[in-house]
């Protein structure tokens, strides 16, 4: 199996994993498992953004401009996400949702939320994986963004084939449908490759748009999750253990 393929996949199967908890639990995911996975893909992520995406794009300038087309596409990240919240309903990994009121049930909210939100993560790994095939960084940093991805899609999965189980529905059926709401990231990823060839010029802002959007999800959505109630340092242990984990990963391997 290539690595393309299987960088593309991790994410998508991380949501499938998520979504498989309705076979074996009755109940929501345990809070001490969903804050290590959070804080865990929250330390892997914003490392991968620093290591994988933004060095790079400032590396690929020349002196005081190079950070121009970075702080460009940061920012465009940033916003991107921050109007994708503001126009549907916004999913937090507690299963909680906040955006604008619609006659669409609970469940459905929360699988469309997922839906959307996977679509940038599928073309940020897309992205990685472009720069790593142009040279201009490591494959291995491609497959831990994705990894670290799948690992906040873990609980994501579940938070909608759970609910779509107590509403009735059967194992399967709930599976499917919380499985195919990470469909989108494979997509998203594949988009980003076919054009790779007429990105390269803009990879600065693309690579720099990824990370944008990856800090978002882990500024807005993974830190306050696993950060509040009871158990929230074991979360920061997570987020610990995952940033120098990617650290070391992209540094011994780049």
């Amino acid at each position: 199996m290539s690595p393309v393929f299987t960088a593309l996949m991790i994410p998508f199967l991380g949501t499938a994993l998520g979504s498989a908890f309705v076979f074996f639990m009755k109940r929501d995911m345990p809070a001490l498992l969903q804050k290590v996975l959070l804080g865990f893909a929250s330390g892997v992520m914003v490392a991968a953004s620093v290591w994988s995406l933004i060095i790079p794009a400032i590396e690929m300038g020349e002196g005081a401009s190079a950070v121009i087309a970075p702080v460009i596409g940061l920012l465009a990240g940033f916003a991107f996400l921050l109007l994708i919240d503001f126009i549907t309903p916004h999913i937090h990994a507690s299963g909680e949702a906040e955006g604008p009121q619609s006659r669409l049930s609970r469940t459905a909210k929360l699988a469309l939320a997922v839906t959307i939100h996977n679509f940038p993560e599928g073309m940020a790994v897309g992205v990685a994986i472009a720069g790593a095939l142009s040279a201009d960084f490591n494959m291995a940093g491609a497959l831990a963004l994705s990894v670290g991805i799948a690992l906040q899609n873990v609980p994501e999965g579940a938070i909608i084939s759970m609910p779509l189980r107590a509403e009735g529905n059967s194992r399967w059926k709930a599976f499917g449908i919380g499985a195919l709401s990470g469909i989108v990231e494979p997509i998203g990823g594949a988009l980003v490759l076919l054009l790779a060839t007429s990105i390269l010029g803009i990879m600065p802002y693309m690579l720099t748009f990824a990370a944008g959007a990856m800090l978002y999800v882990v500024v807005e959505d993974l830190i306050p999750d696993y950060s509040q109630g009871t158990h929230s340092n074991i979360g920061t242990i997570g987020f610990a253990i995952g940033f120098a984990l990617m650290m070391v990963l992209d540094v011994v391997l780049g």
